[in-house]
């Protein structure tokens, strides 16, 4: 792999589009150019399933003869929040971005309905994850099963995610 990260070049750009059921997406660079192959395995050694359309992304591309493809996720960014489920004041996401990452497991997800729901390790009650705060936390999908991180809220209708990250990204950055 280093050998490989040598002849790489660095590239930061938008997620044109990922769909985990097929397995790859592609990137848009902001230098322009061809589309950049993003495979779900690479995007599963940074530590995610999915990623947003739209969400920032910088990566290690090779070019092959079959094309430009990411080798390495450096960091993701994810997009600008377009209102909605947080449609608060600055202020209240600062505040927010204080509570603490707590380990969960997604109970399930439905991207259809939009929802779903998460249990925190530890606890039995439910803790509702939208699709909004989803793609605001710069993620796609979730899986039955899947472990992340989430800062939580109360809501109108009882606990209720505002940030959702990949565990393993939770434990690298230390919440």
């Amino acid at each position: 792999m280093q050998d490989m990260r040598k002849a790489a070049d660095w590239v930061r750009g938008r997620v044109k589009w990922f769909d985990p059921g097929k397995g790859f997406g592609f990137i848009l660079a902001d230098e322009g150019g061809p589309d950049i192959l993003l495979h779900a395995n690479v995007l599963r050694n940074f530590g995610q399933g999915s990623v947003a359309d739209g969400t920032g992304i910088e990566v290690l591309v090779q070019r092959t003869a079959r094309g430009a493809q990411a080798i390495e996720v450096l960091a993701i960014t994810p997009p600008e929040p377009a209102g909605g489920v947080l449609d608060v004041p600055a202020e209240v996401v600062a505040e927010l971005q204080r509570h603490p990452v707590q380990p969960a497991r997604v109970k399930w997800f439905d991207k259809g309905k939009g929802f779903g729901f998460a249990n925190v390790f530890g606890r039995s009650e439910d803790v509702f994850v939208h699709i909004e705060v989803l793609r605001q936390s710069g993620l796609a999908d979730l899986q039955a099963g899947e472990a992340v991180g989430l800062r939580i809220a109360e809501g109108k209708r009882g606990q209720m995610a505002v940030q959702v990250v990949a565990w393993d990204v939770a434990v690298r950055c230390g919440g």
